[in-house]
């Protein structure tokens, strides 16, 4: 079965990591440090890492202070744990529609949901092209929230030149083998606020102090930690933080054969009926994750079924979040963003990642076409 993503390892990650094996540090070590300082150089801003994407959303919501009662605006076009994070840290999550071309979260939509109890505006980047920070920022000023970016898909991407970790005010990454780099699994959060990046290291720590210019008591010896709020072991070990700093030295590398695949099924797909290819957006340049084609005429299962028989792993990406059994027992009901759903509908992931051959896409293409063309 051709997956639809899947990692590139080469003998520098496999180097890095027995190296790491062979050190003091399995965990907690020196190379998290370097590998936070070599996000940081691609991301844009201080990274905190942390043991998945999860996690990384759980950490920023609540470096962001959410808690019950608070209102979270986001998109129904995502991992579940988008909106998962915040629910359980009892904030009430609010979906906003996405905008038809890119799927991602409509400013619009969000202006009109942000209330007096918004304490986040969380936008996704959907299949590596960042949302319309620009808009959004000014909303969620607005609303006296924060605005977060789900950049799970787009480490590498920029928006009007800026890379993804600069644009909001809290940014979570991560690298699970299927996302643009891997650390196995593992996840980051970048920010440009030095205290909000003050929480994360504490809230991913357990919460635990040793500053002495915080410490309550300070006649204790040098073993001595307080912890001033609950946080959780969400560190990553030394040995998945050398395999991301050695896949960063390849992320220029996956970027451009990411972009080749994704213009040549631009080239090979164009004019198929029954088909609309991925938009483009003129202010982005993307780390393209996925590339999800719309199947029309209601034909998306039947395409699905077929690829997938001919041994082409195509994915859905994603169920609109609040059709989830644990939303809808919370009174979420269908319908609520309509283009949310219809895109929904229509989308299919076909597979994009840096080893695909061009012999195995044409492979896709051909069974594509034929399907499309019966």
């Amino acid at each position: 079965m051709l997956p639809y993503g899947r990692q590139s390892i080469d003998g520098s990650d496999v180097e890095a990591v027995v190296a790491a094996l062979g050190s003091d540090w399995l965990t907690t070590g020196p190379r998290v440090a370097d590998f936070e300082a070599d996000l940081e150089q691609v991301a844009g801003a201080p990274c905190v890492t942390v043991t998945n994407g999860t996690t990384a959303l759980h950490a920023a919501y609540a470096a962001a202070g959410v808690t019950t009662g608070d209102e979270v605006v986001t998109t129904p076009m995502t991992f579940v744990a988008t909106a998962s994070s915040a629910a359980m840290l009892g904030a009430k999550v609010v979906f906003a529609d996405v905008e038809q071309d890119t799927a991602n979260l409509d400013p619009a939509a969000a202006e009109a949901a942000v209330t007096s109890r918004t304490r986040v505006v969380a936008a996704v980047d959907y299949a590596g092209v960042p949302a319309d920070y620009d808009r959004l920022r000014k909303i969620s000023e607005s609303a006296g929230a924060l605005l977060l970016g789900d950049a799970a898909h787009s480490i590498g991407s920029t928006w009007r030149g800026r890379p993804v970790g600069t644009l909001a005010d809290l940014t979570t990454f991560s690298f699970f083998p299927t996302k643009n780099l891997t650390t196995g699994e593992g996840g980051a959060v970048a920010s440009t606020r030095p205290e909000l990046v003050e929480r994360l290291r504490t809230f991913r720590t357990v919460g635990v102090t040793r500053d002495p210019a915080k410490l309550r008591r300070t006649d204790e010896g040098g073993w001595f930690y307080e912890v001033h709020e609950f946080g959780l072991n969400y560190r990553l070990p030394d040995v998945l933080a050398a395999l991301g700093s050695a896949q960063l030295r390849r992320l220029g590398r996956f970027k451009a054969r990411r972009a080749y695949l994704s213009a040549r099924y631009d080239e090979l797909l164009a004019g198929v009926p029954g088909l609309r290819l991925p938009a483009q957006r003129a202010e982005a340049d993307p780390m393209r994750h996925l590339y999800p084609v719309r199947i029309l005429d209601g034909r998306r299962r039947e395409v699905y079924d077929r690829l997938r028989a001919a041994g082409i792993g195509v994915q859905i990406n994603y169920i609109p979040v609040y059709w989830h059994p644990v939303f809808e027992d919370l009174g979420y009901r269908r319908g609520m963003c309509p283009v949310a759903e219809s895109f929904y509908a229509e989308q299919l992931s076909l597979p994009l990642f840096a080893d695909l051959s061009d012999t195995d896409q044409n492979r896709v293409v051909e069974t594509l076409r034929g399907i499309l063309g019966s």
